[in-house]
């Protein structure tokens, strides 16, 4: 008999046999619902557009400071691994007070660091900001995810997933038409990309700031008032149950580590000195190259929309397993080679488009595999966690890349001369066949709870939080309003099955 582990990647019936269609299921969003999950949505959006500043600025960066493509890579690299402190800070902070302060506090603060990125004047400076804006940065994935998902019926969350996650390629595809109309044409120059995305951070935090509070953290609010408790008793729960949870869960934390560490390589080797290798490698114009990026993108928002929805049939670990498998692991035949061997703009751009379905598509089903995998009352401090400590171990792979392609070295003729460059794309290639090979091993072997009711579980202040039990299947009915933004009461998303011995 095969181990549990390949038996349980077999979709089964039972997970589907209570489930709405989906159109029905979408009909039944409210305008809030909708809400929440677009300022999810957006705010990973704009933690894309604000990180690939930089990797669309190389060039720039390298004559304003004087330094390598490997001195310019490590403001990535400290910014990847900045990224785990402000995942674990902002994922407790989440957990404990509710997702919209925390967030909107976030969005400010790295829009504050983006805005200063513009202004500085030396490297060290430079690295100095960008350091810090890891760390608001890593805040933003757990809490985006969190707000956006679990206001959503769970028939939704498949494709749901999969655009919430391809919020980061529309912000790099959004950065490189900044990159594109705006830089060239303004005497800032590449500063000018920098001042946008922290203009689209703010105008993110207001919409937040206009849409109310998550309705779980109502409902536990609501319980916990109700009972008497004031602010230091449920903070005082909080460290207590968090505590647990960890005891409890501590190898799958681990294990969340390593997941999303081969995907944070997959992701940041194929994306974060792409604009280089097709510049430098591939010779292609600033305006050329930007349009691929546009392109690649596009393949990457079409196969991680595809993945999500994939993922709600056939399960979650299957559909990542497939589409790395048809995006990626068939480089040998077609993939890798499209997309290193061209030295043409129609080429390049059409791999592109083809690695990126892959990498992306994969990842798209991430945001509803990691809230369903992890501890229900901890999400944002289990996602933010994992995701961000795999984005501190994947942190050098641009400089990983750069260092690889100062050594790997090939002549190519540009304007009529040959001339002696980086060989990136066989770099690029070989970083990401092994971590993709990594990432089907690995996804292989972990857990999967599909179609997790995680909304119904208690919230991470309540006594019992870390115990993982689903406190409201099967028992009576107290419902709690959620206001909408402008004061009136939206029956659609009142909350069901609160005991009324929890709030006795």
């Amino acid at each position: 008999m095969a181990p549990y582990f390949l038996q349980n990647l077999i979709p089964r019936g039972e997970r589907h046999e209570n489930a709405r269609p989906l159109l029905v299921a979408l009909r039944e969003v409210t305008w809030v619902q909708w809400g929440l999950y677009f300022s999810g949505w957006l705010s990973w959006t704009c933690d894309s557009i604000d990180f690939f500043s930089v990797s669309l600025s190389v060039t720039h960066l390298e004559a304003q400071f004087n330094r390598s493509t490997h001195d310019i890579t490590t403001a990535i690299t400290l910014t990847l691994l900045f990224r785990s402190v402000g995942g674990i800070i902002f994922g407790v902070i989440s957990d404990r007070y509710g997702r919209k302060w925390p967030l909107i506090a976030n969005l400010v603060f790295i829009a504050i660091l983006e805005l200063g990125c513009g202004f500085v004047q030396t490297y060290k400076q430079f690295l100095a900001v960008r350091s810090l804006f890891g760390i608001g940065m890593g805040g933003v994935w757990g809490m985006a995810a969190s707000n956006a998902m679990e206001n959503l019926p769970v028939e939704v969350r498949g494709i749901a997933s999969g655009f919430l996650q391809e919020g980061y390629a529309v912000g790099y595809m959004i950065a490189a038409v900044i990159n594109l109309f705006l830089v060239p044409e303004v005497g800032a120059g590449w500063r000018s990309l920098f001042w946008a995305a922290s203009g689209i951070s703010l105008f993110a935090a207001f919409v937040r700031l206009l849409l109310p509070e998550s309705a779980m953290f109502l409902r536990a609010n609501a319980i916990e008032a109700s009972m008497g408790h004031d602010s230091s008793k449920k903070t005082k729960v909080f460290i207590q149950e968090i505590k647990l949870m960890l005891k409890k869960h501590w190898l799958l934390c681990i294990y969340g580590i390593l997941f999303m560490t081969g995907f944070n390589f997959i992701s940041h080797g194929s994306q974060d000195l792409y604009p280089t290798f097709l510049t430098v490698s591939k010779g292609l114009s600033n305006r050329d190259s930007n349009i691929a990026i546009i392109i690649g993108n596009c393949g990457a928002v079409a196969g991680g929309v595809f993945a999500g929805w994939s993922s709600q049939y056939i399960g979650r670990r299957l559909s990542i397993i497939v589409q790395v498998i048809i995006g990626i692991m068939r480089n040998s035949l077609a993939f890798i080679p499209l997309w290193i061997l061209p030295t043409s703009f129609r080429g390049l751009a059409i791999g592109a488009f083809c690695i990126q379905f892959g990498v992306q598509g994969s990842l798209g089903v991430i945001p509803i595999q990691l809230a369903e995998m992890g501890p229900p009352a901890f999400r944002a401090t289990f996602a933010g966690l994992v995701y961000q400590a795999g984005n501190m171990i994947s942190a050098a792979s641009a400089q990983i890349e750069a260092t690889g392609g100062e050594h790997l070295r090939k002549t190519v003729v540009q304007d009529g001369k040959l001339v002696d460059v980086p060989d990136y794309a066989t770099v690029q290639g070989i970083l990401i066949g092994a971590t993709a090979a990594y990432t089907i091993i690995i996804t292989i072997l972990g857990p999967e709870n599909h179609s997790s009711r995680f909304e119904k579980h208690k919230t991470a202040f309540e006594e019992g939080a870390a115990d993982d039990e689903d406190i409201l299947a099967g028992k009576d009915e107290v419902t709690i309003e959620i206001l909408s933004t402008d004061g009136s009461s939206t029956p659609e998303q009142k909350q069901p099955s609160i005991s009324k011995a929890e709030i006795a």
